[in-house]
């Protein structure tokens, strides 16, 4: 059983910047896809970023481009998301998640393993 566990949230003025880390236990995830997704209030849960196993290929959803860098460490089975200049429209609970059967996808379904999400506020 996979665990995935967030940290790095909490509160930030707009144009801040905040770094998210998830450390995955269980089972190594280097041949896993990886990625960030996001759930604002009254919205639906959204693709954030994702990352290939060796970290080549990369994916941001358009609002995030240019702001968010995702990246993974495959020795200490770790994933992150450097956020810069941050918005109030980041604000959402974010999620770490692992895909385990394929090595990247930019699809939400192919997201098996979640974590349990961390709160990221971001105040004009």
């Amino acid at each position: 059983q996979v665990q995935l566990v967030e940290s790095g949230g909490g509160s930030e003025q707009a144009g801040g910047s905040l770094r998210l880390s998830c450390t995955a236990s269980g089972r190594s995830l280097s041949n896993s896809a990886m990625g960030w997704l996001r759930q604002a209030p009254g919205k639906e849960r959204e693709l954030v970023a994702t990352i290939s196993r060796t970290g080549g290929t990369t994916y941001y959803a358009d609002s995030v481009k240019g702001r968010f860098t995702i990246s993974r460490d495959n020795g200490k089975n770790a994933l992150f998301l450097q956020m810069n200049s941050l918005k109030p429209e980041d604000t959402a609970v974010y999620y770490c998640a692992a895909a385990s059967r394929v090595v990247y996808s930019s699809v939400i379904s192919s997201y098996d393993y979640w974590g349990q999400g961390i709160q990221v506020t971001v105040s004009s």
